[in-house]
């Protein structure tokens, strides 16, 4: 597959699973935090670097690429490893040997536990690890790192007991985090059941099937007047809605490269009046191009004076955790070196290697100069200045209207 191919083919910047094909042949699945940079990555002058011959084979021997899109970057791990079990593509088989993988089983036991193995210590036949033996078996998932975070978030969601939370010294302090789920009588042990079941249809891909019962179960616990229970169920109906998984992205970063024929600009502005109606805003430019169906607007909340690197903070640290968003190739902040360091502050805090710029103004608010890497600078000047721009536009249209707003509403 040539490199021209891609400009007729419209992925979205969203999570999902992607599929090289050969004709109706799967020849690679993989995941991903955006589809379109993701895909493009593997286009890259250094492919053979950063991922080796055998996927470089596999691109060249590809004719097509499918995509199916998720609402997190969790549900495309868990898909991706569904997908990989069921159609064994033969580039994924190849480029790692399944016995150094990682399986999510829950055991056979009184009260099961939810535990990752290795493949190695697994016999998929009969459902039996070298310890126990096992109810379900789901997996191969090709990133432990990535594993264990998302056991992280499901964990919040549907409480279970593994190895750590399992031992008498530790699972009253899991417990009382709300980790491990509470046994003192029989209903707590059948709310554990049900945490089961659903943690079963999650990997298995049911989160729609889940959410139907969790709907279920809260109306008619609603109905009975049992609140606090009706309450534990919105919670994780509210939980599995927005599903925080920013700790998936740090390992998925590194086949975002840098290339000159797809690059996305995001830039970011703050407008107030002496502290007051203060809003940020957020623009995006991609190949040059303004994309204003991915600018966004916030209203500062955390900020009452005049703090533009507080709002900075504020609109970066929200914008961040929206992982359905994609991801930027560089990010354009309006100011000076206390603005980059905001920026770099928390794009750290959020593991993202992600480079930052700033467009300095002179007196009139023309661009002077654009501080950070310096060719980068060179490279995109111009779409770094057109996003800076839009972004200030942006933001004092939004600022107008808010402030309208706040002196229509006084004056009635």
């Amino acid at each position: 597959m040539k490199k021209n191919t891609l400009k007729n083919i419209k992925l979205p910047a969203k999570p999902g699973v992607y599929f090289f094909q050969k004709g109706k042949t799967i020849l690679y699945i993989g995941k991903a935090t955006s589809l379109r940079d993701r895909v493009k990555s593997y286009f890259a002058n250094d492919l053979i670097e950063t991922r080796g011959p055998l996927i470089v084979d596999m691109v060249f021997k590809a004719s097509t690429i499918k995509w199916q899109e998720t609402d997190s970057v969790l549900e495309a791990l868990i898909l991706e490893a569904s997908l990989i079990k069921k159609h064994q593509p033969y580039y994924n088989t190849r480029e790692k040997d399944d016995k150094s993988w990682n399986y999510v089983c829950i055991t056979k036991e009184q009260i099961p536990q939810v535990i990752v193995i290795r493949g190695k210590n697994i016999d998929l036949k009969n459902s039996r690890s070298n310890e126990y033996d096992l109810q379900a078996i789901f997996g191969p998932f090709t990133n432990g790192g990535q594993l264990r975070e998302a056991m992280k978030i499901i964990r919040r969601i549907f409480p279970f007991v593994d190895t750590s939370s399992s031992k008498r010294d530790n699972y009253e302090f899991y417990r009382q985090l709300g980790l491990a789920p509470d046994f003192s009588n029989e209903e707590a042990t059948a709310i554990y059941k049900n945490n089961l079941k659903h943690i079963k249809l999650f990997f298995e891909g049911k989160k729609k099937q889940i959410l139907t019962s969790l709907e279920k179960e809260m109306k008619s616990l609603a109905k009975a007047k049992r609140f606090e229970e009706a309450g534990r169920v919105r919670n994780q109906l509210f939980a599995l809605g927005h599903i925080n998984d920013v700790a998936l992205l740090k390992n998925e970063q590194q086949f975002s490269k840098i290339t000159e024929d797809s690059y996305r600009i995001e830039a970011y502005d703050i407008a107030h009046m002496s502290g007051k109606n203060m809003v940020g805003v957020m623009t995006v430019v991609v190949d040059g191009q303004p994309d204003k169906n991915e600018y966004r607007k916030f209203i500062i909340r955390t900020q009452s004076g005049a703090n533009d690197t507080g709002a900075l903070e504020e609109i970066l640290s929200r914008r961040f955790r929206h992982t359905e968003w994609g991801m930027p190739n560089l990010v354009v902040i309006d100011g000076g070196v206390a603005q980059i360091n905001v920026a770099e502050k928390v794009l750290q805090r959020y593991q993202l290697p992600i480079p930052v710029v700033s467009v300095v103004k002179d007196d009139r608010h023309k661009a002077r100069e654009v501080l950070g890497d310096a060719k980068l600078a060179k490279a995109h000047q111009k779409s770094i200045i057109l996003a800076n721009n839009e972004a200030h536009r942006f933001a004092i249209t939004f600022h107008k209207q808010k402030r309208s707003e706040n002196f229509i509403t006084k004056n009635k």
